[in-house]
């Protein structure tokens, strides 16, 4: 059986019974429970069957030695405090227990004062490095559960300020009767274009923010351009081409966006470098700018403007 609750549990390794004896009487002394063992395959079958904080061993002893039992010990109990009994001209033997996990060793003959003392030093180490790695695991848990929570409130914070900026699309299309809810038609028919090209969900997603934002910078344009029925003057298409760019700038800040930028800023190139405002060519316009490029045209077909009756899908 285990020890009890509060009680220490000490294992004595030695081949010498006398030794042996001497130790765990006076251990018992101390208030410790003691079990023994002659052999280190006999220490190392106590460990398995009982919880031991503290190992006194031997390091000269038939079979396997100290040197040895050491490592297999602190594998079958990673927490055991071990000192270690030496004579002494082995102290070379000493240090390579010290080195495979030992705490101290002492040197025989054994003063039982400064046995007690080397116990209470070893068991006040373990329990110290015991608490550290209560802090560790409980600092690693608190860090990981407070990241987490920045993180939801980082997306939180990301969903709110898409939001706002989706609104204020709404509110400058709300303006127009032609151009009511185009950007969520554009949105819807940019996703659905990304789903048939198989894109994946998280870039479907992307695009379809882009489209919702594509026409942001057109807070940017004179509303007497954005109202005006007849064709523009050469100076106000200038200016409508403005509102790409501005509509990048708007958004560059909001770093969580990333490509969701570019696709907006690009919803106006063409695929023969005619389009603005860089004039890119094939595949140096983004996808995503393509893809709403295309849904934009086609919105803007069947739908009814001033300037043009509005065709039927087919």
């Amino acid at each position: 059986m285990t020890a009890h609750a509060g009680i220490v549990t000490v294992l004595v390794v030695d081949d010498e019974e006398p030794i042996r004896n001497a130790l765990r009487k006076y251990l018992k002394q101390q208030q410790f429970e003691v079990f023994a063992a002659s052999s280190a395959d006999e220490a190392l079958e106590q460990l398995r069957l009982h919880k031991v904080a503290l190992m006194l061993s031997d390091i000269r002893m038939p079979g396997t030695s100290g040197v040895d039992l050491v490592p297999q010990a602190l594998e079958i109990e990673p927490d055991l405090a071990i000192l270690m009994l030496t004579a002494v001209n082995d102290a070379t033997s000493a240090a390579l227990c010290m080195q495979r996990g030992a705490m101290d060793y002492l040197t025989k003959p054994i003063e039982l004062a400064d046995l007690g003392r080397a116990v209470q030093r070893a068991l006040k180490r373990r329990e110290m490095q015991l608490e550290s790695r209560h802090l560790n695991q409980w600092l690693k848990e608190e860090v990981t559960t407070r990241t987490a929570e920045l993180q939801r409130q980082q997306h939180r914070m990301e969903r709110i300020s898409t939001a706002t900026l989706e609104a204020l699309v709404n509110a400058l299309e709300a303006k127009d009767p032609y151009l009511r809810g185009h950007s969520a038609r554009v949105a819807d028919l940019s996703a659905n274009i990304a789903t048939e090209l198989a894109l994946g969900e998280e870039v479907v997603d992307r695009v379809r923010v882009a489209g919702r934002l594509h026409d942001l910078g057109k807070i940017g344009t004179r509303d007497a351009v954005v109202n005006k029925e007849g064709p523009l003057t050469a100076e106000e298409f200038e200016h409508v081409k403005q509102h790409v760019i501005i509509g990048a700038q708007i958004l560059a800040p909001l770093v969580h966006l990333g490509d969701i930028v570019a696709m907006v800023k690009s919803h106006h190139e063409r695929y023969d470098g005619t389009g603005y405002p860089d004039g890119l060519r094939g595949e140096e316009v983004p996808l995503g700018g393509r893809i709403i490029a295309a849904a934009e045209v086609y919105d803007a077909l069947t739908t009814a403007r001033p300037y043009q009756e509005k065709m039927t899908p087919e």
